[in-house]
């Protein structure tokens, strides 16, 4: 079970990455990522399951363009919860993501972000987080969801290996335990690994099977 002060200590491990990586320059290399795989989504791709569970690709696509904007919104310092909401689609789904995700890279990009408070309150309400823990939030989910992509399409993706130290590093930081299993939680427990591929090792660490859909 992850205590209060568990919980601090590991917000205090982002902000120690934040330090030591260029957490923006990375987030946005994740995103580009994620518009470049989004691209190939066609219609018929819209009803494919995806290692999210109880997710079709359309709702994950929907999560992440929901996620794009909120966390534009905490960069402008906007708490609204109605600003997470998830939105219709259009008829182009691969545009509509891209104009989010550029939407959320240009957020990041102010100056300044890093040193910023972000309320973000899909997350809690309880308290603010500094930019460098948002943006780690932001940055390990569009690695993964890169993944997850990736997988429901059948094609593959790859980072730089500075990247995914970073990530690996976020990814053991990210609560575990009952946290897992609350309902609405951000990722399944761990799943048991072994591998010798990095990015395979924080799907794991994050609760997808990097062997899905077996």
């Amino acid at each position: 079970m992850t205590t209060d002060s568990d919980a601090r200590a590991e917000l205090r491990t982002l902000d120690a990455i934040g330090d030591g990586a260029d957490l923006v320059a990375l987030d946005a290399q994740a995103v580009r990522t994620s518009i470049e795989l989004v691209s190939h989504v066609t219609t018929a791709d819209l009803a494919k399951p995806t290692p999210c569970a109880d997710w079709t690709l359309h709702g994950l696509l929907t999560h992440m363009i929901a996620q794009h904007y909120g966390f534009a919104a905490a960069v402008r310092g906007e708490g609204d919860p109605e600003l997470w909401k998830q939105r219709r689609l259009g008829d182009d789904p691969a545009e509509d993501y891209r104009v989010a995700a550029e939407h959320v890279i240009a957020a990041f990009a102010e100056d300044g972000v890093l040193e910023r408070k972000f309320q973000l309150p899909e997350f809690t309400t309880a308290f603010e987080f500094s930019g460098a823990q948002a943006v780690s939030f932001h940055f390990i989910d569009y690695v993964v969801h890169s993944w997850d992509i990736a997988r429901t399409l059948g094609r593959t993706v790859s980072f730089d290996d500075s990247l995914l130290t970073a990530a690996l590093v976020v990814a053991e930081v990210v609560p575990s335990g009952a946290a897992r299993l609350a309902p609405g939680a951000a990722f399944a427990p761990e799943v048991t690994w072994s591998g010798d591929s990095t990015l395979d090792d924080i799907v794991a660490l994050l609760g997808r099977s990097p062997n899905w859909p077996h």
